[in-house]
C-alpha cells in the first residue's frame, strides 16, 4: 500500500526539466609552443602593452568591435551586476565608457566606485581584465563626447532613463520622434541630458592568452602595496610603478 501511494505521489510530481550537458563543447586554442611570455611583451607598464593588442584585435577582420567590454559593478553591499559598454578612451589617465548617471551602473558605481572590465577577442584567443577604482569624467568631457556623437545618438541618450521600467516600446519611439522634429536637423545643439563618463583607473591589468592544453599564459601588471618588498624570484619590477608577474592559468 506504501509503495503504491509513493508511486501516485511521484505521478502527480510535476517533472523536472534535465539540465543540459554542454560539458563537450570545446574549442582548440594556440598550440603549445606559440605561449604568451615576459619576451612576448612591447612594454613594462600595461597602457602600451594594451594598446598593442587592442590595435591588432581592431585590425581584425573577424572582431567587429574590439571596444566591447563586460563591466562588473556591485552594490554596497557587495551584490554584483555585469553588462557590455563600450570603451571610448584609454591611456596612463584609465579606461573611459559612457552612460546615463541615473543607470543601474551609475548608481552602483557612485555608490561603490569599484569595477573590473573584461575585454574578449574570441579569434585571437586573448582577454584582458582590468581592475581598479572609478571616477566620474570631468562634465566638460562628457559634453565634448556627448556632441561628438550622431545626433540620432544624442537623440537615443535623451530617450531613455536607463534601467527604469517602461509600459511599451512606444513610450521610447513616441518620444524619439519628438526629439527628431525638434533637433534633427541639426540647427539647434541638442541638451545633454543627466548622461556622462566615467573611467576606471586601474591598479591591475591581466593579459591572458588561451592554449589548447587549457595551461593557458596569464602575465599581471600591478600596483605595488604601501610598504611592499618584490621577490625578484617571482615579480619582475616595470615601469611607472607598475610590477609584473605570471599567474597560474
Amino acid at each position: 500500500m506504501k509503495t503504491l501511494l509513493l508511486v501516485l505521489q511521484t505521478l502527480k510530481t510535476p517533472a523536472r526539466k534535465m539540465s543540459v550537458d554542454i560539458g563537450g563543447m570545446r574549442k582548440p586554442y594556440h598550440d603549445k609552443s606559440d605561449f604568451f611570455d615576459f619576451k612576448d611583451l612591447v612594454a613594462r607598464e600595461p597602457f602600451d602593452q594594451f594598446k598593442a593588442w587592442f590595435e591588432e584585435a581592431s585590425n581584425h577582420e573577424k572582431i567587429y568591435e574590439a571596444n566591447a567590454m563586460c563591466l562588473s559593478t556591485a552594490t554596497k553591499d557587495g551584490i554584483p551586476s555585469a553588462r557590455m559598454v563600450l570603451l571610448k578612451k584609454y591611456g596612463p589617465e584609465g579606461f573611459t565608457f559612457y552612460t546615463n548617471y541615473n543607470s543601474r551602473k551609475a548608481g552602483e558605481l557612485d555608490s561603490n566606485p569599484r569595477a573590473s572590465l573584461v575585454f574578449y577577442w574570441e579569434p585571437l584567443q586573448r582577454s584582458v581584465r582590468v581592475e581598479g577604482k572609478v571616477m566620474r569624467v570631468g562634465e566638460e568631457e562628457s559634453l565634448d563626447y556627448f556632441h561628438s556623437r550622431p545626433i540620432s545618438s544624442q537623440i537615443g541618450a535623451c530617450v531613455s532613463n536607463q534601467s527604469q521600467v517602461i509600459s511599451t516600446r512606444d513610450v521610447l519611439t513616441d518620444k524619439e520622434t519628438e526629439l527628431l522634429a525638434q533637433y534633427g536637423d541639426g540647427k539647434e545643439p541638442v541638451p545633454k541630458p543627466d548622461w556622462g563618463g566615467y573611467r576606471v583607473v586601474p591598479h591591475m591589468v591581466e593579459f591572458w592568452q588561451g592554449q589548447s592544453t587549457r595551461i593557458h599564459d596569464r602575465i599581471r601588471f600591478r600596483r605595488m602595496g604601501e610598504g611592499e618588498e618584490v621577490d625578484e624570484k617571482m615579480t619582475q619590477n616595470g615601469e611607472n610603478g607598475w610590477v609584473i608577474e605570471r599567474l597560474a592559468p
